[in-house]
């Protein structure tokens, strides 16, 4: 059967997910009676809950006897090393812009990818029936990125498709008759070559993704770049060196047919294919025949920008909420991301039973802590922190950069532009984009960014749209203010009390309701003023037999700060951790001791 293999990229929620949905609805993947999930494709619980892709996932529709093979990839930037693989196994690439966004920063780094890979990505400018669509501004926005990004005159001729993903149509002029997606499946075919392969020579895939299957085992997905790929045929892994990793047998060949994977007995080169069997072979890793002596080549991933300590929860409730609290289990489980994961780096720390994971950004290591918690994982969290480089010709520290884009009111502007420049972040550009709003352009340290997701919807009412993306490093752009108030501080075990919280909150808000287990250390509530302050938070009204109205009042608190995994990591100071459970998130100190605490900022102060 003739193939074509192409991605789905975009900035995160411009309708990618939303659009294959449409295809495998007209392409005849589902029965007409089939209840299927809306954003099929956004299968992982995490992906439901937040609205984003974060797994690249495969799926193939038929349209005129050709099998398109379609790869959804995530549109975040923190997840961006998906999207690197991910085009190293297609042939095409449908760049989905918002009809009213216009280019994003995620759009300007997939659509740089995908460039120079030498892809002709064909563009779909995206939800154009919205009130404040501006569709021809959008089209020349994105010429003019395809120019900035050094597109060859090939990829500057780009064919454009105007769609709703929603509403499953899809036209090349914008005043057609909108009914289905046929034209954008006819452009597919006509556009985007079928795979380049040579069928009669030796079998050889790239693994591009892994997954673990609880019946399977560890399963590879990629693209046959040559040969024929047979059940139970022995076959050997290379690392990109040449080196041999191991020697197996195809134990599963599966081939994506909408939705599902199914058994096939061989598939031909320019396929897309799930293999099991090998146990030891990984990501970037060539799996091939045994005659086979040379590695194919992978494309190498940006590297990562943060860092964050994982380590054993030792605090005083440690094992009752989780089932896996042992250092092994968490270093078996931080390994084995690493390995289907290529922009996560894992190592041991110099400290006892703790790990060092390096990451894109806070949401992907984020959604990482989130999903081993829900696996039963107890742990302690570092606040997250910047990896520095060194200019080999000068010396000079460096930092990571990003280019930072937020829409927003116009009257919040003016807060957005200060907060960002005390955050060391220099504007680029500013710029009205349509229905009263201001597009602000930004390259800031990720140092300074760690933590202003929060402050950001704060200052905005909830209304900004802010995008980051790694653009470069720097040179240091010297000290950024961090948390200006201390916090309040537990200094007894017990179940905190509604009369003793009361009385606490005019130090400031409380982070626990009454009834909550805490202990010393353990941090439950901020501070009105810069030091951090011990309290009792279990100190119970006094008793005496004299009844008075005044003495009487009824005790009204305001309703506590419950905090996010990440607005609990981007709050907390170097000092401090964020204790993870399958049923709680608790902030803490370090050193639960306050006089262990006391000699530490006594030692650090002499130092």
């Amino acid at each position: 059967m003739d193939i074509r293999n192409i991605a789905i990229i975009a900035h995160v929620d411009h309708g990618k997910t939303t659009l294959v949905d449409a295809m495998l609805r007209q392409s005849g993947a589902f029965r007409p009676n089939q209840q299927v999930a809306e954003r099929a494709l956004d299968s992982n619980e995490l992906e439901r809950e937040r609205g984003i892709t974060i797994l690249a996932k495969c799926t193939s529709v038929v349209w005129r006897g050709v099998r398109i093979n379609i790869v959804d990839t995530p549109g975040h930037a923190d997840f961006g090393g998906e999207v690197e693989r991910i085009l190293g196994m297609v042939d095409g690439a449908l760049v989905l812009v918002d009809a009213a966004e216009g280019p994003m920063p995620q759009t300007k780094f997939v659509l740089g990818k995908a460039l120079s890979q030498g892809l002709r990505p064909i563009v779909v400018i995206n939800k154009t029936d919205r009130p404040d669509a501006r569709v021809q501004e959008v089209h020349n926005e994105i010429f003019d990125l395809f120019a900035v990004l050094d597109a060859s005159e090939a990829q500057l001729d780009f064919p454009t498709v105007f769609a709703s993903g929603r509403d499953g149509w899809a036209t090349t002029e914008i005043a057609a008759p909108r009914t289905d997606l046929a034209p954008l499946f006819e452009l597919i075919l006509a556009h985007v070559p079928p795979p380049v392969a040579d069928p009669d020579a030796p079998f050889a895939m790239l693994a591009t993704t892994l997954e673990y299957d609880p019946y399977l085992g560890r399963v590879l997905t990629g693209r046959i770049h040559s040969g024929v790929a047979r059940l139970n045929m022995p076959v050997k892994s290379l690392r990109r060196d040449g080196q041999v990793i191991e020697q197996a047998r195809l134990t599963k060949l599966q081939a994506f047919r909408g939705l599902e994977r199914r058994p096939i007995e061989e598939a031909a080169a320019g396929d897309i294919v799930a293999v099991a069997g090998l146990t030891l072979t990984t990501v970037a890793d060539t799996i091939c025949a045994p005659e086979v002596t040379t590695a194919l080549a992978a494309d190498p991933i940006d590297p990562p920008t943060l860092a964050i300590t994982f380590s054993v929860n030792d605090s005083p409730l440690a094992g009752r909420e989780g089932t896996k609290v042992t250092s092994r289990m968490i270093g078996e489980r931080l390994f084995r991301e690493a390995e289907g994961n290529v922009a996560i780096r894992v190592s041991e720390n110099s400290e006892k039973d703790a790990f060092e994971v390096s990451g894109r950004g806070e949401l992907q290591l984020g959604v990482l802590i989130e999903t081993m918690r829900r696996e039963g994982f107890e742990l302690s969290i570092s606040r997250p922190r910047v990896l520095f480089t060194t200019d080999q010709a000068t010396g000079r520290r460096l930092e990571p950069i990003e280019e930072v884009v937020i829409d927003v009111d116009e009257e919040f502007a003016g807060v957005v532009v200060d907060k960002l420049s005390r955050r060391k972040a220099e504007m680029q550009e500013m710029r009205p984009s349509g229905g009263g709003k201001l597009r602000l352009s930004f390259h800031g340290p990720t140092r300074g960014l760690i933590g202003y997701q929060g402050e950001f919807l704060a200052d905005t009412r909830g209304t900004g749209v802010m995008s980051r993306l790694f653009h470069d490093y720097a040179p240091y752009k010297g000290p950024i203010e961090g948390r200006r108030n201390g916090v309040l501080v537990s200094n007894a075990n017990g179940f905190a009390v509604a009369y003793a919280l009361w009385n606490l909150e005019e130090r400031g808000p409380m982070f626990v309701e009454p009834g909550t287990q805490v202990y010393q250390g353990m941090i439950i509530g901020a501070h009105s003023r810069g030091n951090d302050l011990d309290v009792n938070p279990l100190k119970g009204k006094q008793l005496t037999n004299i009844r008075t109205t005044a003495k009487d009042e009824a005790v009204r608190l305001t309703p506590p700060q419950i905090m996010s995994l990440e607005q609990a990591m981007a709050y907390i100071a170097d000092d401090e951790l964020v204790e993870v459970t399958p049923l709680s998130i608790r902030l803490r100190k370090r050193l639960l001791d306050p006089n262990d605490r006391k000699r530490a900022t006594r030692a650090a102060a002499a130092e």
